[in-house]
């Protein structure tokens, strides 16, 4: 972050109004992932993001916490054709109890790529995410007998994942295959349920439901 610092120096005559500017480059802070990670005991699929928007933007205390990321609309539409059935509209907040409830029953586990970051700018873009520790997402894995798949759903989560795990990123809507030791998995890159991806949310529900077909979730 660039701080402006104005002083004055009565000693530079080059300076009209005796004064001169110093900017001093410090260094971001790291931050750490505010979440637990979401692991219920029956999950089929674990969903990784990159890493959460500043806490001013969260509407609850959970994943996807931006009113404007569209994530819990899209899982609304794939499951319940209704993209509100996890928005309490009038109040413009995602229900989290109707969420848990939810990814328990269907077993979803949700985390994100990244442990620790430095945010470079003060927004929700993950451009502006410096990776400093990914998460160990092989020792996840390890813990959650039951699952079969791993989902991205972004660009820099996608990344992140694959350096952790050697793989090669499928394209966006695909899934590629992978080893967790003699483990068989899938990986599926889904697109960003951010409103910056060009992609209309309809659409975006469509890729979803058909990884959910695929893993015989929906």
């Amino acid at each position: 972050m660039l701080f402006l610092l104005q002083k004055r120096h009565e000693n530079l005559k080059s300076l009209d109004a005796d004064k001169f500017f110093i900017i001093v480059n410090v260094k971001n802070r790291i931050e750490k992932h505010p979440l637990d990670p979401f692991l219920p005991k029956n999950a089929k699929l674990l969903m990784l993001g990159s890493f959460p928007p500043p806490q001013k933007r969260w509407c609850m205390q959970f994943y996807y916490p931006n009113f404007n990321n569209d994530m819990w609309r899209i899982l609304g539409l794939v499951f319940f054709k209704d993209k509100n059935y996890f928005v309490r509209v009038s109040d413009k907040i995602f229900d989290k109890e109707k969420i848990v409830r939810f990814l328990n029953e269907a077993g979803i586990a949700i985390y994100d790529t990244v442990r620790e970051v430095r945010r470079l700018k003060d927004n929700a873009s993950d451009a502006f995410l410096e990776v400093v520790t990914p998460t160990d997402v092989p020792k996840m894995l390890k813990g959650l007998y039951t699952c079969s798949a791993v989902v991205t759903t972004g660009t820099l989560a996608t990344e992140t994942l694959c350096a952790v795990l050697g793989a090669e990123p499928p394209k966006v809507g695909g899934h590629s295959p992978f080893l967790l030791g003699n483990r068989k998995m899938l990986l599926y890159r889904m697109p960003s349920s951010s409103r910056a991806y060009p992609l209309a949310l309809v659409a975006k529900a469509k890729t979803y439901l058909s990884m959910f077909k695929d893993l015989e979730m929906v």
